[in-house]
């Protein structure tokens, strides 16, 4: 295959090691295989790694059997997964209390349930890379390339360079989009016994995540065959910490987990980097955007992100580069908010509970989607194909052409949720 812009990716940089970083690692070493090329995959091993349980979606399988060259079966085994056929929502909304969310074909289509540690030791294991360890001072930008300045290292010049060291201490309205109506800005995590459990290590039955809705906010439950991850997501705003914990503590004795272990306490930004993809430097995973766990938009995001930067780099001259990188940033930047959409749409007819968050949630920061999302303010149409999704859910019949229709997810997918939440 001729691949114009192979020649312009002698030298490539990953920084970060954790799952947007390995799959970036993975993804260059899978797609240069020639190995007529320098990759650097750079991190700071003194900022730890923390394992906690993720959600995926089914584009991870297939992937990952492409990029390891593993069978399905050993890398489930590997990463402790389990099989995700959808998202079971416990309490939401203001008429199904409690219904599924599923992958489409439904009971057929299935995503991992895995451990995020052992998933970044899995891809590293299939990067062909030079491990640099070392903290990143900067980035900087210069003509076809790019410089990276270390502490205590001398600096190096890339033509490529992936940067996943994770979302920014503070968001600046130039820089990001706040997406402001999602609620949530803080998770415990704690991880719990196992509940699912094969003596040969494979687990083949249906598995989902749960989305408990809960007094302040709600909790994800995902099931792993080492340990079962707990999450209570919730805005520290509106809910102090310690009543967080204690409702907790009454979720985990409902559920029969008579022991725990507390992992971490992590806030976070919900947002979109404006400039994800400037030509050289590609902003991925948690550097590029994040929003609450939900709907496991993070992975998925992801794999755009570097699937497309590395497409465009190498099917493309480098004399095209500075156009063709306004037009991939301004694709991810749509498709990413229209995840932020669907994910807060999620909160629009509040749950079984009466409580501040719930209020706060339903009545206060959901409305404000338009103003935040307005196509002047972020310079795409995400809100308008959004509504067009909604408007479709309201026809008394939809017409075929219009079936296989997608605003990020699936028409399907706006169904379900529109269906179980009773929109």
């Amino acid at each position: 295959m001729i691949q114009p812009g192979r020649q312009s990716l002698n030298r490539i940089a990953v920084i970060g090691r954790g799952t947007a970083g390995s799959l970036a690692a993975a993804s260059v070493t899978h797609q240069l295989e020639d190995g007529e090329y320098e990759l650097h995959h750079i991190y700071d091993s003194r900022i730890p790694v923390i394992g906690v349980g993720e959600g995926s979606w089914p584009s991870l399988v297939q992937e990952l059997a492409q990029l390891t060259n593993i069978p399905h079966e050993k890398i489930q085994c590997q990463i402790m997964g389990t099989r995700k056929y959808g998202v079971a929502f416990e309490g939401w909304g203001q008429c199904n209390r409690n219904f599924i969310h599923y992958f489409t074909p439904q009971q057929v289509s299935y995503a991992y349930h895995l451990a995020a540690d052992l998933l970044a030791e899995l891809l590293h294991e299939s990067a062909n890379a030079k491990h640099i360890d070392a903290r990143v001072l900067s980035i900087t930008r210069t003509d076809d390339s790019a410089r990276i300045d270390f502490d205590g290292r001398e600096s190096e010049t890339y033509d490529l360079v992936f940067d996943a060291r994770g979302f920014p201490k503070e968001l600046n309205s130039e820089k990001e989009i706040d997406i402001s109506f999602i609620p949530t800005n803080t998770a415990v995590i704690r991880r719990c016994p196992a509940i699912m459990q094969a003596e040969d290590g494979l687990v083949l039955q249906h598995t989902y995540t749960r989305a408990v809705a809960r007094p302040h906010g709600w909790v994800f439950v995902i099931p792993l065959t080492a340990h079962t991850s707990y999450g209570y997501i919730f805005n520290r705003e509106v809910s102090e910490l310690e009543a967080v914990e204690a409702d907790f503590d009454k979720l985990l004795d409902s559920d029969g987990v008579p022991e725990f272990e507390h992992r971490a306490v992590i806030q976070f930004p919900n947002f979109v980097n404006r400039k994800l993809f400037d030509g050289v430097v590609a902003r991925i995973g948690n550097a590029a955007a994040f929003m609450e766990p939900l709907e496991a938009t993070a992975i998925v995001s992801a794999q755009l992100q570097i699937g497309m930067v590395l497409h465009i780099r190498l099917n493309r001259a480098i004399e095209h580069i500075e156009r063709d990188a306004i037009v991939v940033n301004r694709f991810l930047v749509n498709t990413i908010l229209r995840y932020g959409l669907f994910v807060g749409w999620h909160y629009s007819c509040g749950s079984m509970y009466d409580s501040e968050f719930w209020d706060f949630a339903r009545e206060h920061v959901w409305p404000t989607h338009r103003k935040v999302a307005d196509p002047k303010q972020v310079d795409c149409n995400a809100l308008t194909r959004f509504d067009e999704m909604l408007q479709l859910l309201k026809s008394p019949v939809i017409d075929k052409a219009d079936w296989h229709k997608m605003c990020a997810v699936p028409l399907t997918s706006y169904a379900q949720i529109s269906q179980g939440l009773g929109c």
